[in-house]
C-alpha cells in the first residue's frame, strides 16, 4: 500500500511538472484494481504477449516500442 499522505498538498507539488502520462500515472497507480492486475502479471513468472495485451487494453497503456538492434 501506499505511504503517502494525500491529504496534503505538499505531496502533490511534483505534479505541477510533470508531463499529462506522469499525471495520469498518479492516479493508476493508486487504483486497487490495476495494482491487483499488475501483481498479477508480476507473478507469473512470465506473462505471455497476450496478457500484457490485454493488461495494457484494460488499463489503457501504451509501452514504447523498443528499435532494433543492428545486425
Amino acid at each position: 500500500m501506499l505511504r503517502i499522505e494525500w491529504r496534503l498538498p505538499a505531496a502533490y507539488g511534483h505534479t505541477r511538472h510533470i508531463p499529462a502520462a506522469g499525471f495520469a500515472w498518479e492516479y493508476l497507480r493508486r487504483n486497487h484494481d490495476y495494482r491487483r492486475d499488475f501483481q498479477t502479471i508480476a507473478l507469473t513468472g512470465g506473462p505471455t504477449g497476450r496478457d500484457l495485451e490485454g493488461f495494457a487494453d484494460r488499463w489503457g497503456l501504451r509501452f514504447p516500442v523498443r528499435p532494433r538492434r543492428a545486425t
